[in-house]
């Protein structure tokens, strides 16, 4: 009798808990007003200049958006893995259904964490919004299929809303715990291996095959200065120039520590400019300028733009 009240207690409690998970969910995903773009996007040129394993970082335009950008202190609060038309060249059911619900734009997909897991996107849904695109440079062929192979199989993960709240507590500056426990504190969130966020998915993968994002670096022992030359290896740190010695080891950040700003500031990912600029098409004296109160009011600016 006492197991079967304990068990309905507990089923009683994972209802409870779904639905206020779920409700919080609906709440973070709610649009805000007065989003900002600051350039249009030409979908053609974004599609045509896009590869595989490239990161896509998006300005969302959600409540949770705004909390990830203020915790990360960027612009950047989502981050997708573009896959192009991986799931309609593996066959079979996935591509299937990917064909029946996004038809053509089946060839551009991403996989991408959201609130509600881990899903596959056509990118065109993100075209009216602040984008960049993140390409990790020199990625050898053999690494670019493992990471296909990962995020395909990554579809169907739930969110880890456990990560999120550890990553909030990691970044906000303060310091109720020892940064030399706060990292090994926070690392695995809720310690599921199928439970991630959008930027831990995508580092997950790159971990997978040990290509870095933003590593740290270990600083090693200071090589003995050449025979002849003492205070060489003194001088080179003053005046900055670099050594051939051993100067540490890099170590990988866990996945549940990364950001969307990281996949940005990380030297080892190019950035992708799909802008007027990068296409040619770029002429200032064609732009069409909107009509300025303080213009109006001042003779000489009016005179300035004719």
């Amino acid at each position: 009798m006492v197991p079967d009240r304990l068990r309905a207690v507990k089923e009683t409690w994972a209802r409870l808990r779904r639905w206020l998970v779920d409700r919080i969910v609906d709440y973070l995903m709610e649009p805000l007003p007065h989003y900002e773009r600051r350039v249009r996007n030409d979908l053609g040129a974004l599609l045509s200049s896009v590869s595989k394993a490239d990161v896509i970082l998006i300005e969302g335009d959600q409540r949770v958006s705004a909390i990830i950008r203020y915790l990360t202190q960027s612009s950047w609060s989502h981050s997708a893995l573009y896959i192009g038309d991986e799931l309609l060249r593996r066959g079979g059911e996935q591509a299937a259904w990917a064909h029946q619900h996004f038809g053509e734009a089946a060839h551009h997909l991403v996989v991408e964490a959201l609130p509600r897991g881990v899903v596959a996107s056509p990118l065109a849904k993100y075209v009216d919004f602040n984008l960049r695109v993140c390409r990790p440079h020199r990625l050898r062929a053999e690494h670019r299929r493992v990471i296909m192979d990962e995020a395909v199989a990554a579809i169907g993960w739930r969110y880890d809303l456990r990560n999120v709240f550890d990553l909030a507590r990691y970044l906000i500056p303060v310091r109720l715990v020892p940064p030399r426990w706060r990292a090994a504190a926070l690392h695995f969130g809720s310690g599921q291996p199928t439970e991630v966020i959008c930027s831990s998915l995508i580092a997950r993968l790159f971990y997978r095959v040990r290509f870095p994002i933003q590593p740290t670096l270990e600083p090693g022992a200071p090589a003995a200065a050449p025979s002849g030359r003492p205070g060489a290896a003194l001088m080179r740190r003053v005046f900055g120039q670099p050594s051939a010695s051993f100067t540490g080891l890099f170590r990988m950040r866990h996945p549940t520590l990364i950001t969307p700003r990281d996949f940005d500031l990380s030297p080892f990912f190019e950035i992708v400019k799909l802008s007027p600029i990068a296409r040619g098409e770029f002429d200032y004296s064609r732009m069409l300028w909107a009509e300025d109160e303080e213009e109006e009011d001042d003779p000489e600016m009016a005179k300035r733009n004719p």
